[in-house]
């Protein structure tokens, strides 16, 4: 028997791309934006038909900027915080996100969270505790570090869109950047990423750390070899000291979340028919709730 193959989705990522793809001409019958929902229920359509997973989950953001994760670097996605802890968001999508998940509940498309954790460490714990292969639907190149050849886990990477997402394995991450998912994340934490707050290492930059860890294997091994690596290099490194350690566990996607038991079959039809006919119309969902019901159907 064929182990079954799961769908993890990154929805945050998923709903911003059709929030900004969509025009905003798309609306409710009382005016309200639904070009977020819509361009979801699409984007649901599409890697479901393609991939045909008998499992499923829409991984959500219970928490998109622990307090634990700020306490090890501080300046951690600092640049999106609106105010206090609130994300800034545009208002025409924040109206949306209690629709989508309104939409997914009837549905009874399975959605998971973990208080204090974002969609990435629900990702990553349901992606190691996997019956088969694993495909991760997101626009976030952080979970690349869940990728391996030998466990089935693979990113379908949608950063130039959906239509044009790009089947991400160990052969792609050794084309593309010279190492292995497993080396992803002191990849990341050398390199910086500008997009969630993380300065990198001064002076190192992709082909640099990709080197590295490809003669040295990770951080450690990195920072243990600092006496014979360049000056340039090895300044950099020690300047970043304090840095590495915090880093690598903020870019780490936690693995071993206590997540229940979410069943996560896919379902065939709607959990609640009835309800997802009135959202369906009072959203004017039109051929997005025709095409997400179909795919379902498989």
């Amino acid at each position: 028997m064929t182990a079954p193959r799961t769908l993890l989705l990154d929805t945050a990522s998923l709903y911003f791309r059709a929030y900004h793809g969509l025009p905003d001409a798309l609306t409710a019958a009382d005016g309200r934006p639904v070009n977020a929902v819509r361009g979801l229920l699409d984007f649901l359509a599409r890697f479901i038909t393609e991939y045909a997973p008998q499992r499923l989950a829409c991984c959500w953001d219970d928490d998109w900027r622990p307090a634990w994760r700020v306490d090890l670097v501080p300046t951690y996605k600092a640049h999106r915080v609106a105010h206090g802890h609130v994300e800034e968001v545009p208002e025409a999508l924040t109206g949306q996100v209690p629709l989508i998940r309104a939409v997914l509940d009837a549905l009874g498309l399975p959605v998971v969270g973990a208080p204090d954790h974002e969609a990435d460490d629900v990702i990553a714990t349901l992606a190691t505790g996997a019956p088969g292969p694993v495909d991760v639907v997101t626009g976030d190149r952080d979970l690349f570090q869940l990728v391996s050849d030998g466990e089935g886990v693979r990113v379908l990477y949608v950063a130039r869109g959906v239509a044009k997402h790009e089947r991400v394995d160990d052969a792609w991450l050794a084309a593309k950047y010279g190492i292995s998912g497993a080396g992803y994340v002191d990849f990341a934490v050398m390199r910086g990423d500008p997009s969630d707050g993380l300065p990198g290492v001064k002076g190192i930059g992709e082909k640099t750390a990709a080197q590295l860890i490809a003669k040295y294997g990770d951080l450690d091994g990195i920072v243990a070899h600092a006496g014979s690596l360049s000056p340039a290099v090895s300044r950099a490194l020690t300047a970043a000291i304090d840095y590495l350690g915090p880093a690598r566990q903020v870019v780490g996607a936690v693995r071993d979340l206590d997540l229940g038991t979410p069943d996560l079959t896919l379902p065939t039809a709607p959990a609640r028919p009835s309800e997802f006919a009135e959202l369906s119309e009072l959203l004017n969902l039109g051929g997005s709730a025709r095409r997400i019901l179909e795919a379902m159907a498989r």
